[in-house]
């Protein structure tokens, strides 16, 4: 019988979330840095639901 919690952890460097080794990264574990694809590109999306809102230039109408 397998255990998941024995499985080794790491933090992603972009979102900052933990993730747990899989068997697709066996070769390369030491080499993983990201938990997704989407990490790796840099394009996490907002964890709040809400769109990202960019500030009116001062004196703009």
């Amino acid at each position: 019988m397998h255990h998941k919690t024995n499985l080794p952890t790491k933090t992603c460097i972009q979102c900052g979330r933990p993730f747990t080794w899989r068997r697709k990264w066996a070769r390369d574990w030491e080499q993983v840095k990201y938990c997704s694809d989407a990490c790796r590109r840099g394009k996490v999306p907002d964890r709040t639901g809400s769109a990202a809102v960019t500030p009116a230039r001062p004196g703009r109408g």
